[in-house]
């Protein structure tokens, strides 16, 4: 058994979580915030049989989609002194991480 933790955006979280769902993956939905852009965000906690570890993933990776964003950014020029300017980021998409269960139990 795995246990796989899915980061994924909170634009994304419910097509992701329903899609799990529908195939009978069960689905803890944590609200968590990224340190990069301090944006919400929603971490999926998943225990999956091994043989199913990939089906997973791959439904993970169909509904989490990478897109650009337009975010403003801070310059200095000196003390005191900043201007902002729009920049381009890439947000979106999932980070798993599939880790080995040694024990699993459902009291």
């Amino acid at each position: 058994m795995k246990l796989i933790l899915a980061i994924v955006s909170n634009d994304d979280s419910s097509s992701v979580s329903s899609a799990l769902t529908k195939e009978n993956f069960q689905v803890t939905k944590l609200a968590t915030t990224g340190g990069f852009l301090r944006a919400g965000n929603t971490t999926l906690i998943m225990g999956v049989e091994d043989d199913k570890v990939e089906h997973c993933i791959e439904i993970i990776g169909s509904e989490c989609k990478k897109r650009t964003e337009i975010v403003p950014s801070s310059a200095s020029y000196d003390i005191g002194r900043y201007a902002s300017f729009p920049i381009e980021v890439q947000v979106g998409g999932a980070t798993l991480f599939v880790i080995d269960v040694e024990q699993f139990h459902k009291l």
